[in-house]
This record gives C-alpha cells, structure tokens and sequence, in this order.
C-alpha cells in the first residue's frame, strides 16, 4: 500500500525537475489555448473536453469549473483503485487546462469578427492549433509528472486483463466520452478524429527525441 502512495512524491524525485515543471506548465498553457481555438473553429474537441463542454452547455457553468468537477470525480476514482498514477501534473491539468481556456475565451472576445469567421479562417486557425495541441501533450506526457485522471482510468481498468487490452479499452473509454458529450450537445468534428488517432504516435515520436533532455 504504501508503495502506491508514492505519486505526488514520486514527482519531486524526478531528474532535471526544474525542467520538467516549466514543460508541464507551457504545455497546460498551450493546451488550454488550443481549446479555446477548437472551440472557436467549432471542429470539435478532444473526447474529454467534449464531456466537459456538454456539461457546460447544459448547465450554463464555465468550461473550467465543468472540467474540474469532471476530473475531480474520476479521480476520486483513480485514488481508489491506483493513486500512483496521481501527481502534479494530474492537478495542473485537471486546474489549469479548463480555465485557461476560458480566459483566452474571453481574450479572443476582444478580436473583431474571430467568432464569425468563415471556412477558409477556420482551417488556417485549424492547422497550427491541432499542432501545437499534440506538441503540447505530447510534452505532458514525456515529463512523467502524472496523469490526467481521464486517460488514468483506462490504464487501471486495462492493468488487471490480459495483454494488449489497453487499446481496447481506451478505444471504449473514447468512443464513451464522445456518445455522451455529444448527446449533451457538443460538437464532434476533425479535430476529434486526429485527437483520437494521431495523438499516440505523435506522442512516441516527440518522447523519443525529447526524452534525453529530462534525464
């Protein structure tokens, strides 16, 4: 038991810490920026911000605040079942990501005709967007900080079946996030496709080259 209590401590033992924290939080950052652009385009989002968008649309309560309720409660279950996969990185994600989001929000709100802009504007915002939005988890990912809960979950649901059920189940877990965020309003688009297909290789290659750098 006590080894599995190690997360959050674990984090601060880790090499070239420094390092690690200002990729995690420009990574957040970047994230977070890139939502906001998603949301604008109105090419859909990333299964986990689907959800949270959903909620939010519904109730009429920021994107933030639903994403840290959302992520609040599947952590609770990741505490139950695995809280090693718990660290700082959990909690700047599931804090961070949301809300600056809605900042840039409500930064882009002061840029004339952003919110109406064609197809032809929408791709161009698209394109950098989508690249920068898998850079930046894929740095989230290579600084072994901790993880999201949501992409926790299906690591500990998968860690007790046999071999190579991970794709399985995160495939599962996916397609459930989209069904309900979309059954609760949200729109899905593009930008769920890639997310759901390029991220993984996308995160193998950048780790490969950047994982020195953190060591």
């Amino acid at each position: 038991m006590l080894s599995k209590l190690t997360g959050v401590t674990a984090c601060l033992t880790r090499p070239r810490l420094g390092r690690r924290i200002a990729a995690l939080l420009a990574a957040v950052s970047a994230m977070g920026l890139c939502v906001a652009v998603f949301r604008i385009i109105e090419f859909g989002t990333d299964p986990c911000s689907t959800v949270s968008l959903g909620i939010s649309g519904l109730t009429g309560i920021s994107f933030g605040t639903c994403q840290l309720a959302l992520n609040t409660v599947l952590m609770l279950l990741v505490i139950r079942y695995d809280i090693s996969q718990i660290g700082i990185g959990t909690l700047a994600n599931m804090v961070l990501v949301g809300y600056i989001a809605d900042a840039f929000m409500w930064v882009f709100g002061f840029i004339p005709g952003l919110f109406t802009l064609g197809m032809a504007g929408r791709i161009l915002l698209f394109i950098p967007a989508i690249i920068l939005f898998m850079i930046a988890v894929s740095f989230y990912m290579v600084v072994d900080l901790g993880s999201a809960p949501y992409d926790a979950l299906p690591v500990i649901i998968s860690a007790n079946m046999k071999k190579g059920a991970y794709r399985r189940v995160r495939m599962i877990w996916d397609v459930s996030a989209l069904t309900i965020g979309f059954v609760l309003g949200s729109t899905i688009g593009v930008v769920t496709i890639v997310t759901s297909f390029c991220l993984g290789p996308m995160i193998t290659g950048i780790g490969e080259r950047v994982k020195p750098f953190f060591e």
